[in-house]
């Protein structure tokens, strides 16, 4: 076992006893993902040999009443943070519209919509490590459900389900495009070679989810207040954290997710190594971004997690507010107190 791991598992700080997590009512997950490369591959030819056989940009005949269509692209951004993956969408086109009119290639119907679409956002880290993925299933066109916000470009997509981080995730997809980044996506047949999907070039899109997640991070709190701790000694500082700007802390908070060694569900987080979180994780203090250091599973348990930080320079002196999150998802926040001097 490591120096660090043998104090961690020693730490009063790091106890189940006397822990519970903080409560409180935790802000709604709004996830932006940015795509680049979006090309739509649309169902335009029926000879198998000629799928997927041209290297060269294609033009495509359009999707037609009932034609599917078949959308890729990479994951660049999310939330405005750099971020990679992959966006795979099928659409089944149905041109719905109450005032269908034979010959017009619309089907009649009660509601205005242009076709089933699912979404599939299987998102990584920008050094390829997987983070999870969020599926979603719906119609494209139209009006956007009761209570989303209104946009340019409508539709009406639940959530249906999620893995990784993002395990049992329900929600919608609130909107797409409507941005200076969106700038559509690319036409081309069946026939066109997705290998060259890069290389041909696409378009770019933002999606914009609201995420309800089956669990999301909680400060511990004991008795002494937020489960915080000086990083050097681990003496608990509750909620009169005793440490100056720029000090390095610890945090124990839960439902920070998978961790990178692959702990198996139900598991103990092992000593040596240290489970590292598999997603990122951010601490902010007053909203201000905190550098984090590092954030592992406690050795021992299933969903207790350790995360070191440094308290930013310009942090004000006095009530202080904190929060952490992992993959986009932020937990309540706590109320802390920081010293001019360390005590």
């Amino acid at each position: 076992m490591t120096r660090l791991a043998t104090a961690v598992a020693a730490a009063v700080l790091l106890t189940a006893g006397n822990c519970y997590p903080a409560l409180g009512q935790a802000p709604p997950t709004i996830l932006t993902i940015d795509v680049a490369n979006l090309v739509e591959y649309q169902a335009d030819i029926y000879d198998p040999s000629k799928w997927g056989s041209n290297p060269n940009i294609t033009p495509s005949a359009g999707a037609r009443e009932f034609g599917v269509v078949t959308l890729l692209a990479d994951i660049v951004a999310v939330n405005g943070k750099p971020a990679s993956g992959l966006y795979a969408g099928r659409t089944r086109v149905i041109a719905t519209d109450p005032n269908s009119v034979s010959g017009t290639g619309t089907a009649i119907a009660d509601v205005k919509r242009t076709a089933m679409r699912e979404h599939i956002f299987e998102i990584l880290q920008p050094d390829e490590t997987p983070i999870g993925t969020i599926m979603s299933f719906g119609f494209s066109g139209g009006n956007v459900p009761p209570g989303a916000p209104s946009g340019p470009r409508g539709g009406n997509w639940a959530i249906v389900g999620g893995t990784g981080a993002f395990l049992g995730a329900r929600g919608q997809v609130e909107g797409w495009g409507g941005t200076e980044f969106s700038k559509g996506d690319r036409a081309a047949s069946m026939s066109e070679d997705a290998a060259n999907r890069r290389i041909n070039g696409g378009g770019t899109f933002r999606f914009t989810l609201h995420v309800i997640p089956m669990q999301r991070p909680e400060i511990v709190i004991t008795s002494d207040g937020p489960a915080v701790a000086h990083s050097s000694d681990f003496v608990s500082a509750g909620a009169s954290l005793s440490a100056m700007p720029g000090e390095v802390v610890s945090l124990v908070v839960t439902g920070l997710g998978p961790v990178r060694s692959g702990v198996d569900p139900g598991q103990p987080f092992p000593s040596d190594p240290l489970a590292d979180v598999n997603s990122p994780v951010e601490i902010t203090v007053n909203d201000k971004s905190a550098e984090v250091l590092r954030a592992f599973g406690k050795p021992g348990s299933v969903d207790t997690y350790q995360v070191n930080f440094r308290l930013p320079l310009d942090t004000a002196i006095g009530a202080a507010s904190l929060q952490v999150a992992a993959a986009w998802i932020r937990s309540a926040p706590v109320s802390i107190t920081v010293h001019k001097e360390a005590k």
